[in-house]
């Protein structure tokens, strides 16, 4: 599978929910960086395993929004890397607030595995949203 493909799969699981699938496509030892400032991971920390990512995030996002979504709108192929363009939306529970911020994506790629993921997004968007997340 081409690495555009791969990035395609990820986010079409992900926009059916289906977050077994999306795990199924990272690496044992995937590298995982929220944005420097995210409420998720302030400091920018790597996370690793696909088990760390679904349990610090994805378990979250499920727990705590209403909706969310992450739409690429734009797939780059960069080599071993894909760069994916898009928007988040939904609902953030606790706070009623809406969220509707653009990200970029940098995903290096190999041997048809997501092998890492540095998100780039509208923190100061997430903060207000997400306090004390």
């Amino acid at each position: 599978m081409h690495n555009v493909q791969v990035a395609r799969y990820v986010y079409e699981a992900l926009g059916r929910g289906d977050i077994a699938a999306v795990l199924s496509a990272f690496a044992p030892d995937i590298e995982w960086r929220e944005a420097e400032g995210n409420p998720a991971q302030p400091d920018g920390s790597p996370w690793f395993g696909p088990e760390e990512v679904d349990a610090k995030l994805f378990r979250r996002i499920a727990a705590g929004w209403e909706g969310f979504s992450a739409t690429p709108t734009k797939i780059h192929d960069a080599g071993d890397a894909v760069i994916v363009e898009g928007r988040y939306t939904g609902l953030v529970v606790a706070t009623g607030r809406k969220v509707d911020a653009q990200f970029c994506h940098v995903w290096r790629v190999a041997e048809n595995r997501m092998q890492s993921f540095q998100q780039y997004v509208d923190t100061a968007q997430l903060q207000a949203a997400m306090p004390g997340a």
